[in-house]
C-alpha cells in the first residue's frame, strides 16, 4: 500500500483523484479504494511482456479484431478500482470503452506477468478484481515456473482453462487458434543473452 502518497485516506481513493497524482515515475493501482505501489519490473518481465504485446499485435491489431496495448493503460473498471494491466486487448466492439487517457470498463483480456514480489497479488487479488469487473479472459503468466494459465469468466465466476507449458499451445476464447508456445513466450532474448 502506498501510505505515504498525500490524497484521500485509503479506501477512498477514485480514478479522479489518482489521477491527479503528480508524475512521480512510480506505477500505483486502486483496489477497492486503496491506492498501492508496483515496483519497477525485471528485464525479463518487459521482454516477456514484449513478446505477449508482439504476438498478440499479430492476432488481434494486424487482422483488425480490435487494440492491444501494453502498461501504463490505465482499466478503470469501477470508481474505486483502476489498474495497469500488464497487457490489455480491447476487441472492436467494445472500442467505445476507450476513452483519451483510459478505457472504462472490463477489457476483453488482460494479462499480468507475475513478478517476484507480485505473485499474491495477481493471483488473489487481481484475479478476484478482473472477475468481478467482468473481464472475460485472464492470463496469468508465472516467469520463473515458466507457465501461463488462462482463466475463462463462466457465469460470473473464472474457470481454469489450463496451465500451459513448453510446447503446448494456449487455449484463448479472445485468441482462437494460438500458433505460439507457452514455451515461445519466455524465450524472449531469442539466445542473445
Amino acid at each position: 500500500m502506498a501510505d505515504w502518497v498525500p490524497g484521500p485516506p485509503q479506501g477512498s481513493w477514485t480514478y479522479e483523484a489518482y489521477a491527479a497524482l503528480p508524475d512521480d515515475g512510480q506505477r500505483y493501482e486502486i483496489v477497492q479504494g486503496v491506492l498501492m505501489m508496483s515496483p519497477v519490473p525485471e528485464l525479463s518481465h518487459q521482454g516477456i511482456v514484449g513478446e505477449i504485446y508482439s504476438y498478440l499485435c499479430s492476432q488481434i491489431l494486424d487482422k483488425g479484431r480490435g487494440l492491444v496495448f501494453t502498461s501504463p493503460i490505465d482499466a478503470v473498471l469501477s470508481t474505486y478500482t483502476t489498474t495497469q494491466p500488464d497487457v490489455v486487448v480491447l476487441l472492436k466492439e467494445h472500442l467505445d470503452r476507450l476513452q483519451k487517457k483510459y478505457i472504462t470498463g472490463a477489457p476483453d483480456l488482460v494479462v499480468e506477468v507475475i513478478s517476484p514480489g507480485s505473485k499474491t497479488y495477481d493471483r488473489l487479488v487481481k484475479y478476484g478484481v478482473y472477475e468481478k469487473a467482468g473481464v472475460p479472459e485472464y492470463w496469468l503468466v508465472n516467469a520463473s515456473e515458466q507457465t501461463i494459465e488462462v482463466f475463462l469468466l463462466e457465469s460470473s465466476a473464472y474457470r481454469s482453462a489450463g496451465l500451459f507449458r513448453g510446447e503446448q499451445l494456449p487455449v484463448s476464447r479472445i485468441v482462437p487458434d494460438i500458433t505460439i508456445t507457452a514455451g515461445q513466450i519466455f524465450d524472449w532474448s531469442h539466445g542473445l543473452l
